[in-house]
């Protein structure tokens, strides 16, 4: 070929090559090419986002714009580098809620598929069934119902499954021993029944296993879970094995268990048989092993042995009827936690440290949860050979009515739970800098506790959580730390003004209740240090003046309880801004002015609006009528005037279901370890939402009934 020919040749294949490319979304910076999605899968995915309601917006890059154009840089959108087609769909904790389209069928390549923690409802469409090449499906922490569709049972390449958190029903499908290449497989916490079926036996590569509360199901034979020779976690919570004799040699044989839990299972009804493998049996791999809620007494501790080694980190006995623990506890050398708490048998309490510390334990216990327990004997000085100790829970103990002195000595405390354990004292001198920036949680509720409380700023580390309510503490109320995220002070006898609060300045608080005391003065107007609060409970106080401006700051806030203190003039404009409201009670206070329309206009996550014994005149605004999850709505005992908005017929069913959940209760826990990653256990700071109703005369705190009430009263108005 002649050399000129050549170059040009070459030449304008370069620039086919180029235009190619670009035509192809171009390259990276190390020169691999790097297409765009197809037309046709960005279409399906635009469908698929049709269906949905994205109250977060998690899909807003999600668009049908030009400069959107390419879905492979969509939110949880993954493409493969050289072909474009979309291979992962990951949008969980997405905020999601509607139906499945069947547009996802067009993602013909998708290999991962991931849903889960939104609000997808009805039930898992069949047509999941022919995405045959995903290998990872996971629709778990969803509201799907009815049965798990047969079509999964062609899903042979599947090895993850995450059905669980829903509200599935049925028998579970023996089908799904057919994905034999599953290693996880997760069914729990939904309403299945039936058997488990023998068939899962064939799911050899199965490594985790989680059948925890997934309905009312049994074991007909465990044989089949022997099978499962490379499982490392089992959960068959609440699940039946009272009939399986030698339960305890399957879960023996299973050399790579490392995660147990057994809890709720029936055990004490089973009549146990030892084989010769179980005598011979080699060290158990166990990490995390739960027993708890079995009404096990201590006869379980022959037959528990061969399930403890060096390994065991994590040991759950709670909800049991055990008295005490054995020696060789005491040698477990990695052993961090122990929940021994609500054990309904009188346990020796010096026996129980004495065995507990006899040993290697007295050097790796760090967490100690044993209340709820019924101690019997006096405590020395035994609890001090625990050296790494941080977590000590011993609420409903009978400790009192002396002070426990002794946990002053536990140099290492991150938590400490004493409640409800009959103190009648003071707090000892220099308990309350003991631990500097350690404490993470501390409840002293319940008692008969008094004196000063005299700093709550030094002791108390990051997301901290102290709870001092009903108690006889009075003194005005000084230093915070502005790293507490929940505070309750209620029900004792502090006094004083609320000035404290401006110290904080980058305050996380998300529970403040200091109910019921003798606080005075008025609000101060910086609550704009609080934009995490959820709850703000002030009632039964003497505190005066008006609302504060700086109370449209808390864009979080869901409870408002202001209930008999002596505040007045209108409710503020701001105060709209508060939209995640549910809980409003100004009861007995002298606000005054019209009933304000931005309540029906604003607040509409309302389920409980009490404005009684107030100073409020005007006609009711048919504004109220928009609040469609109102369910109890109090305005008697007010100026009111006009017609009754005929509206409210819906909200007059006294005591029917509704949607108010009935254990409405706003929960900040402290999850220790991370369950299935390890394990954990939960020292739990609740702050329960109420309301004051009055019926036949007599006034009564609603809190459990609450979700099931719905009540209306205009009485003691001038209405027509």
């Amino acid at each position: 070929m002649n050399p000129c020919v050549f170059v040009i040749f070459s030449l304008l294949l370069l620039h086919a090559e180029t235009i190619t490319s670009n035509q192809l979304g171009g390259g990276d910076e190390n020169g691999i090419i790097m297409r765009k999605c197809s037309d046709k899968e960005r279409r399906a995915l635009l469908d698929f986002k049709a269906h949905l309601q994205d109250p977060d917006e998690s899909l807003s890059t999600w668009s049908a714009e030009e400069e959107e154009e390419d879905c492979c840089n969509w939110r949880g959108v993954t493409c493969n580098n050289q072909t474009g087609r979309v291979i992962e769909l990951n949008i969980r904790f997405g905020g999601l809620e509607g139906e499945v389209s069947n547009s996802l069928l067009n993602l013909s390549y998708l290999t991962h598929l991931d849903l889960s923690f939104n609000s997808f409802h009805g039930t898992i469409p069949t047509f999941i069934g022919s995405m045959t090449r995903l290998r990872y499906l996971h629709l778990g922490w969803n509201e799907f119902n009815e049965i798990i569709p047969m079509s999964i049972g062609s899903m042979t390449h599947l090895r993850y499954l995450n059905l669980g958190w829903n509200h599935l029903n049925g028998a579970i499908p023996s089908f799904i021993g057919s994905l034999t290449e599953l290693t996880f497989l997760d069914l729990s916490n939904n309403s299945l029944y039936g058997t488990i079926p023998q068939e899962f036996g064939n799911l050899t590569h199965l490594q985790y296993l989680y059948l925890e509360d997934v309905g009312r199901c049994r074991v007909e034979n465990i044989e089949w879970l022997s099978h499962l020779s490379h499982l490392e976690a089992l959960g068959m919570d609440g699940i039946s094995l009272a009939k399986q004799k030698y339960w305890l040699d399957v879960i023996l044989s299973l050399r790579k268990l490392s995660w147990l839990s057994l809890d709720g299972c029936e055990l004490s009804q089973v009549m146990y048989l030892y084989s010769s493998s179980f005598l011979n049996s080699s060290s158990s791999s166990i990490v995390t092993l739960d027993l708890r809620n079995n009404n096990l007494n201590s006869s379980i501790y022959r037959w528990l042995l061969p399930l403890t080694s060096n390994k065991l980190r994590f040991l759950y006995l709670n909800g049991n009827m055990l008295d005490g623990i054995p020696k060789y506890l005491g040698n477990l050398c990695s052993l961090e936690t122990l929940v021994f708490h609500n054990n309904s048998v009188v346990v020796k309490f010096p026996d129980f440290l004495n065995n507990l510390s006899s040993g290697c334990t007295s050097l790796t216990l760090q967490g100690l949860y044993a209340g709820h327990n019924r101690f019997i004997g006096t405590l020395s000085n035994e609890i001090l050979t625990f050296k790494n100790l941080s977590i000590l829970d011993m609420s409903s103990c009978s400790l009192g009515p002396r002070f426990p002195k002794w946990i002053q000595k536990i140099k290492k405390l991150t938590a400490l739970d004493i409640d409800y354990n009959g103190i009648l004292d003071t707090i000892p001198l220099g308990f309350w800098d003991m631990w500097p920036s350690q404490l993470v949680y501390l409840n002293l509720s319940s008692n008969n506790l008094s004196g000063k409380v005299q700093d709550l700023s030094s002791n108390f580390g990051n997301n901290s959580r102290i709870d001092l309510s009903s108690n006889r503490f009075y003194g005005s109320i000084t230093n915070i730390s502005s790293t507490v995220v929940l505070l309750n002070l209620s029900r004792n006898k502090f006094y004083g003004g609320m000035s404290f609060l401006c110290q904080i300045v980058h305050g996380f608080l998300a529970v403040l209740d200091l109910s019921h005391n003798f606080l005075s003065g008025q609000l101060p107007d910086c609550l704009w240090h609080f934009k995490e609060l959820v709850v703000l409970n002030l009632e039964h106080n003497n505190l005066s003046g008006m609302l504060p401006p700086s109370i449209a700051s808390l864009i979080k806030l869901e409870v408002l309880y202001l209930y008999k203190n002596n505040l007045f003039g209108e409710l503020p404009l701001s105060l709209k801004n508060c939209t995640r409201l549910s809980f409003l009670n100004l009861v007995a206070n002298k606000f005054s002015g019209n009933v304000p329309v931005w309540i029906g206009e604003n607040l509409s996550r309302l389920y409980v609006l009490i404005l009684k014994s107030n100073s409020f005149f005007g006609t009711i605004p048919l504004q109220l009528c928009q609040l469609a999850n109102l369910q109890i709505l109090d305005l008697s005992l007010n100026n009111l005037h006009g017609p009754i908005p005929s509206c409210l017929d819906n909200l007059t069913s006294m005591v029917q279901t509704g949607s108010l959940p009935t254990h409405n209760v706003h929960s900040y826990s402290i999850k220790l370890f991370v369950r299935r990653h390890g394990s954990y256990a939960e020292l739990v700071a609740k702050y329960v939402d109420h309301a004051m109703m009055e019926w036949k005369g007599y006034e009564r705190e609603l809190t459990s009934t609450l979700g099931s009430l719905k009540s209306i009263d205009l009485s003691s108005n001038n209405l027509t």
